[in-house]
């Protein structure tokens, strides 16, 4: 008979390490996010143009919210497209 403590699993449990987000902006201590620079920008929108939220990126909401307003004057000024197909290719 098999005590209550003897447990055996056909596969190992998965432990999922992630590594710490942090917000690259405190760590490197940027003040101004500027929204002529359309290379950094690109960082923080997908493939169609959409924003990366916080959860994805690990910026602070200070800073999220900087970022959020870069890119919509960029996108304004015609830095960077509102909408786009395969933004981050490299050509």
């Amino acid at each position: 008979m098999a005590q209550q403590t003897d447990i055996k699993y056909l596969t190992p449990i998965a432990v999922d390490i992630r590594k710490k987000k942090y917000c690259r902006f405190k760590k490197s201590g940027i003040k101004y996010i500027d929204y002529k620079d359309a290379e950094f920008l690109k960082k923080f929108v997908n493939e169609q143009g959409k924003i990366l939220p916080r959860r994805l990126t690990g910026t602070s909401l200070k800073f999220q919210k900087k970022v959020a307003q870069a890119v919509k004057r960029a996108r304004h000024l015609a830095l960077l497209p509102f909408v786009a197909d395969n933004l981050k290719t490299n050509q």
